[in-house]
């Protein structure tokens, strides 16, 4: 019998081995003002990047499609819409080297917060708070090429269409959704929905935004054909941040008060089941091949992964202290 080539078998295991470690769960640790990377294989932080700002730190991060560079934005000292220190640079980091390489300076205060990498166009989308913008920077040349007016202050947190033509931005305080025209540069539309919301997703036909009401327990389905509250859905609390399925079935939402993650039907618009997880789920980021998700879990310093196909937690990762903003590395 003819032996197989050992040289064939050890680079095939070398190329496995090299594609499997090139993917990442980036974590934001508020507390810690510092970025975890984590191995989803092993479910183990692997390192650890202080970010260098200790009177200030970050919230959010984005991650290049080819997963090597993360960009994380210095939000300041306090949550939004509270005074204190306002941020005016996001940092840039090599993730293969575990190193900052470089960083952006906004010229001002501007509570730089959501990064979004646009991948259609090539461009990263971050929104800047104190100027009632969305700040545009190209990845390559790491230089502010433009901004969209969003018409609101605290325009916190930041979603894109697929075809990177249209943004929604959940704007906590005044408690409206902007649309943005990012082609052209301008405010659609600004959709009321309550006295206060918080984070925003997209259904992955882009049919449905999703952002959550903080004065009751439910979510607003707005239509992005006519930019209007379509519906409601009942939440077991206040929610948070929102995730849907890539199979586009169900959306999955922190609620930080009853320390659960609901599971939205997009088909009923009703939530089906309940998970527990550890105090304060703050964000959703569902892995590319929908098998798992994570949830930051702000008080506990932790991240819960949740086994899609049994509904439960598999594991408990531990990050950093606030735990919060979560990106995956491909």
């Amino acid at each position: 019998m003819r032996k197989p080539p050992v040289f064939g078998l050890l680079v095939s295991a070398l190329l496995l081995a090299s594609s499997a470690g090139a993917q990442s769960l980036l974590v934001v640790n508020q507390g810690d003002t510092s970025l975890s990377i984590v191995d989803p294989v092993s479910a183990k932080q692997v390192a650890v990047i202080a970010e260098g700002t200790p009177t200030m730190h970050g919230h959010e991060v984005a991650a290049s499609p080819d997963g090597r560079t993360a960009y994380v934005p210095i939000y300041g000292n306090v949550g939004v819409g509270k005074p204190g220190l306002d941020g005016r640079e996001m940092l840039i980091i090599d993730v293969p080297s575990h190193k900052i390489v470089g960083r952006i300076d906004f010229g001002h205060g501007v509570r730089p917060h959501e990064p979004v990498y646009d991948p259609a166009h090539n461009l990263l989308y971050i929104t800047t708070e104190i100027d009632h913008t969305v700040t545009i920077i190209d990845p390559k040349s790491l230089k502010i090429v433009g901004s969209v007016p969003t018409g609101q202050p605290e325009s916190h947190m930041l979603i894109l269409s697929h075809d990177g033509r249209r943004g929604y931005t959940a704007n906590v305080g005044p408690g409206t959704v902007s649309v943005l025209d990012l082609v052209g540069k301008k405010t659609v539309a600004v959709i009321p929905i309550s006295k206060e919301t918080q984070r925003i997703a997209i259904s992955n036909d882009d049919r449905w935004v999703f952002t959550s009401d903080q004065t009751k327990p439910r979510l607003a389905v707005i239509d992005t054909a006519t930019n209007k509250v379509k519906s409601w859905v009942a939440l077991p609390g206040t929610g948070y941040g929102a995730a849907p399925t890539p199979d586009g079935r169900f959306l999955l939402v922190a609620v930080p008060p009853t320390n659960q993650v609901a599971v939205v039907d997009l088909a009923s618009m009703q939530v089906v089941r309940n998970i527990d997880v550890p105090a304060a789920p703050q964000e959703v980021l569902i892995r590319p091949n929908g098998k798992v998700a994570y949830v930051s879990c702000n008080t506990s310093g932790k991240v819960a992964a949740i086994d899609l196909s049994q509904w439960k937690v598999q594991n408990l990762i531990t990050a950093g202290k606030f735990a919060d903003g979560l990106a995956w590395a491909k």
